[in-house]
């Protein structure tokens, strides 16, 4: 790509972002060459993209094969007004009313082992905004097996956790060999979500993004765990798993994970 030189628009735009010594011109030069595809377009998704595009990232994916439902938009609320929409197209309207800077590419189907490696393998970061084991599973050995980074984070009721995965570092199976017994988890319809959790996590997901791709310091190797009723954080070292089978590479291709979902991509 070309070098961006950025229009009187763009610098009145990003004039809060380029007064930062974090990011400055050049780091926004390095946002709007950038592409991040964001997985799940529910609770986290939804401030995940709209942040993400209000940064100015200059393309940004957008997977999701459910339609909006009103029961969504407690949480969900990029797609006001948007009722029986698929999610993804739903999140790419609002996209480009936010941000004309931003190219949106649409992806309104959920991931698979057929179509995951195919779908990320064009983008710089993955964010993962699914709720449910073999998604996270599957988005985790596909980003590690394509040399990916993929910015992980999960949310039930007020709990949440999130990490960053980069090539080499710690992947989410060295934290979570497998997944927990079906049954031993509650589902979102069963246990809940508040609404304000996945939009605080789903806005850090943005945040390690945005400073990922501007070559600022991550939770590599680090995950935050909050507990957002109590207002406990704890932020926990992990170390890679030398007998991890996807970091080893002793797994080569990518295998369905014989798991009872505990929900649905929101």
């Amino acid at each position: 790509m070309s070098d961006i030189i950025l229009t009187q628009e763009q610098i009145k735009r990003y004039a809060r972002q380029l007064i930062m010594p974090e990011i400055g011109g050049k780091g926004q030069v390095k946002l709007l060459k950038s592409k991040a595809i964001v997985v799940g377009a529910g609770g986290l998704g939804s401030a995940a993209i709209q942040y993400l595009a209000g940064a100015g990232v200059g393309k940004i994916g957008i997977v999701d094969g459910d339609s909006v439902d009103i029961t969504n938009l407690q949480r969900q609320t990029i797609h006001a007004g948007n009722l029986g929409m698929n999610k993804a197209e739903s999140a790419a309207k609002f996209v480009k009313t936010l941000n004309p800077d931003v190219e949106v590419e649409v992806y309104p189907e959920n991931v698979n082992v057929n179509n995951v490696r195919d779908i990320i393998r064009e983008y710089d970061v993955v964010v993962d905004c699914t709720d449910n084991f073999p998604s996270r599973f599957l988005l985790n050995d596909a980003c590690v097996m394509e040399k990916i980074p993929l910015v992980h984070s999960a949310v039930l009721r007020f709990i949440g956790e999130i990490m960053t995965i980069v090539p080499d570092s710690a992947c989410y199976r060295c934290v979570f060999p497998e997944a927990p017994p079906p049954g031993s988890v509650p589902s979102c319809q069963e246990a809940g979500i508040a609404g304000v959790a996945t939009g605080i996590f789903g806005v850090m997901q943005a945040t390690e993004a945005i400073k990922l791709i501007l070559g600022l310091e991550i939770l590599e190797n680090k995950m935050l765990y909050a507990d957002l009723l109590t207002m406990e954080f704890d932020l926990i070292d992990i170390r890679k798993d030398r007998n991890c089978p996807v970091c080893s590479g002793k797994v080569k291709d990518l295998q369905e994970e014989s798991y009872v979902e505990t929900c649905r991509i929101e």
